[in-house]
């Protein structure tokens, strides 16, 4: 079942290629939507897809990542299919 979900993290998590890991990930999973980096040094990104490429996703950027986040928002959405690819948004 496709799924959109939206996290955020709180933490270290700028200017450490967060966002590039992020978009790596999502793109080897063939998940789309973005992830951009927040003006009060935190972090956001929307991705779409299969639910459990979804969950895999999170896990992975917990796995890379997890140093960094001291704490994470994660919201489960309905799927609206509003993106081609992952982006970075800067």
């Amino acid at each position: 079942m496709k799924k959109r979900v939206y996290a955020y993290y709180e933490g270290g998590v700028q200017g450490i290629g967060f966002r590039f890991t992020a978009q790596h990930i999502a793109e080897s999973l063939k998940l789309s939507g973005w992830v951009r980096n927040l003006p009060d040094g935190n972090l956001e990104l929307i991705a779409e897809g299969e639910e459990a490429d979804l969950q895999e996703f999170l896990s992975n950027i917990k796995e890379d990542m997890g140093r960094y986040i001291r704490k994470d928002i994660v919201e489960w959405q309905a799927f609206e299919g509003k993106f081609h690819g992952f982006n970075i948004r800067f």
